[in-house]
């Protein structure tokens, strides 16, 4: 689990970098071919993991319930991000994971609802399996963010 809680604070890192290194007005674009922009990427995972990690062990999550409504799978992004939201994101970038290292290793996660995810089929059967999933999908809506820069710098 060492690697994991090594990995996704970098994951988290280019986030921000993204966050600090574009304007508003691009992470708020949606490019013609995709349905969804570069904050609404980076809210959903910070969403995601709360529910694999948190809300799937049972415990409370760290986010609102219209944060969750608003970032889930299957949403999309319904108006333009203000820039304090964005701040709001930003802020959550990092205290959601130091928190979840922090509860893994004072064992914290003693329950977990088995979970399939749709997409892949892998079913989540505990809490490593949710941050084992959880770094691959974080890495996958990084690759997603990278083909929406390079769609808006067109």
């Amino acid at each position: 689990m060492d690697f994991i809680f090594e990995v996704l604070p970098n994951t988290r890192k280019y986030l921000n970098n993204v966050l600090e290194n574009n304007s508003l007005e691009d992470l708020n674009k949606i490019p013609k071919g995709f349905n969804n922009n570069i904050i609404w990427n980076i809210a959903h995972v910070i969403v995601a993991q709360q529910i694999l990690v948190y809300k799937l062990s049972g415990l409370p999550i760290m986010v609102s319930d219209e944060f969750v409504e608003k970032y889930r799978k299957g949403s999309k992004p319904e108006a333009p991000v203000t820039l304090s939201e964005v701040e709001e994101i930003k802020g959550l970038l990092f205290p959601t994971i130091q928190k979840t290292q922090e509860d893994y290793f004072n064992d914290v996660f003693q329950n977990y609802q088995e979970y399939t995810v749709v997409t892949t089929g892998n079913t989540l059967k505990n809490v490593e399996d949710a941050l084992q999933f959880n770094l691959f999908h974080e890495g996958l809506h990084i690759g997603y963010i990278m083909a929406l820069l390079r769609a808006i710098k067109i």
